[in-house]
């Protein structure tokens, strides 16, 4: 892969001592460290849903989709909604719903409150892609659970919701990674 990094070339700011151990011979964790094993656990999750909804019949959608289809809610949105719900323009999110609905899985209709203003709906096939979702993301933790032991998830999860404040449950990380 061509977008994998050594770890010699990771944080090559950082100190260059490979050390990292307790004189009990136990590994210390490396601050920069946590944030990548978070991040790459998500993309682990993320890169293994995508893979099994390409099989199940939806091989187009891309994590900026299900972000996006979560802005849209089950009550719709308008794509000034979505943008903010999102972290990124007007603009953004509006190419991010025309590809939605070019791919069948959102709708525009007419606003029946505004006239002047269109909802965003999911369809059918983007409610069956997150309907797909929720039960692969069960099945990939269970396979966690296998790995880890279901007390040892169930601890990490505590612990994760225990260093995470509610409000970082947000659909603004396309926006918040690209910096718009």
């Amino acid at each position: 892969m061509d977008n994998v990094v050594d770890e010699e070339k990771v944080n090559q700011v950082v100190e260059s001592d490979k050390g990292g151990r307790k004189s009990t011979g136990t590994p210390v964790g490396r601050g920069y460290e946590l944030p990548l094993l978070l991040f790459a656990g998500f993309r682990t999750l993320i890169d293994r849903l995508h893979s099994e909804l390409a099989r199940q019949g939806h091989p187009d959608l891309r994590p900026a989709h299900g972000f996006a289809m979560q802005a849209v809610g089950v009550d719709g949105a308008t794509a000034s909604e979505v943008g903010r719900r999102l972290g990124v323009s007007k603009q953004a999110a509006g190419k991010t719903v025309d590809r939605l609905v070019s791919m069948g899985y959102a709708e525009r209709v007419d606003d029946p409150t505004d006239a002047r203003r269109k909802t965003v709906r999911l369809t059918p096939h983007g409610l069956d892609a997150l309907a797909r979702s929720v039960a692969v993301f069960d099945e990939l933790r269970a396979e966690w659970a296998l790995t880890l032991g279901g007390r040892r998830l169930d601890a990490l999860e505590k612990d994760l919701r225990a260093v995470v404040p509610a409000e970082a449950f947000r659909l603004d990380a396309a926006g918040w990674f690209g910096g718009t």
